[in-house]
């Protein structure tokens, strides 16, 4: 995506605009993830002795599986204030992940821009960001669509796993925690079919998986993924501008 100059903003042409249906239908490939996560984020936080009330209030106002895992996991060894700041850190790409889509909402009021970000999700983010090499523009009305149906969808898996979770003590044994990984690995690949860099963007994979590799015989996991991340994207930035 290339931007003229820093008040770049999408113009679209009358009639083009995608609906808000047309959102509800883009985010059906990211349902079973929400409904498999969310079911066992539901039974996790139950087990962890939070009530229904209290499952909906966080589902709603936190909205963040990774956050809500966090609560279930602390909530009864770890003071409000750190289970906050865990929170916060665990959450801050959310603030990367909007900059990232903030340009085709420019010519929105900020308030509307909040309505936008304050209910993006990673997966939100995959399809927007497909949408967005396909067309090179993105709805407003499409993006509530697309946003609105996984808010709603994660509400109802995360009621479902706490209404359930008195029948299910082990939900590690369904194997829902991989529905995850696959959601994003078919985004990720419809995605290079749209580039149509597949050279390219085969060849950063190979150099992030080699960077993981080797980075996990000094670091930790996790902060490997982060350093193979970086420097692979920074490898594909700089050989997509010179290609």
């Amino acid at each position: 995506m290339q931007l003229d100059s820093p008040n770049y903003s999408i113009v679209m042409k009358k009639g083009s605009e995608e609906t808000f249906l047309q959102g509800v239908k883009a985010c059906i490939p990211t349902l079973l993830a929400y409904l498999s996560i969310g079911f066992a984020c539901g039974i996790v936080q139950k087990t962890a002795g939070l009530s229904i009330a209290e499952i909906i209030l966080l589902t709603l106002f936190v909205y963040s599986g990774s956050a809500q895992f966090i609560v279930a996991s602390m909530y009864l060894i770890s003071t409000p204030l750190a289970v906050i700041t865990t929170i916060f850190f665990v959450n801050i790409r959310h603030l990367l992940l909007s900059a990232a889509l903030s340009p085709y909402f420019q010519h929105l009021s900020p308030f509307r821009n909040m309505l936008i970000g304050a209910v993006l999700t990673d997966e939100t983010f995959g399809v927007a960001i497909q949408k967005s090499a396909e067309k090179n523009n993105i709805s407003e009305k499409w993006m509530h669509g697309l946003n609105i149906t996984a808010y709603v969808n994660w509400l109802i898996a995360n009621l479902a796993g706490a209404y359930f979770a008195k029948w299910i003590t082990n939900p590690d044994a369904l194997g829902l925690e991989f529905a995850l990984p696959a959601v994003f690995i078919g985004l990720l690949a419809i995605s290079i079919s749209v580039r149509k860099t597949v050279r390219i963007d085969i060849l950063v994979s190979i150099i992030a998986t080699i960077m993981i590799i080797v980075c996990s015989w000094w670091l930790s996991g996790s902060l490997s993924i982060i350093i193979a991340t970086i420097l692979a994207a920074t490898i594909g930035m700089v050989m997509t501008k010179w290609k």
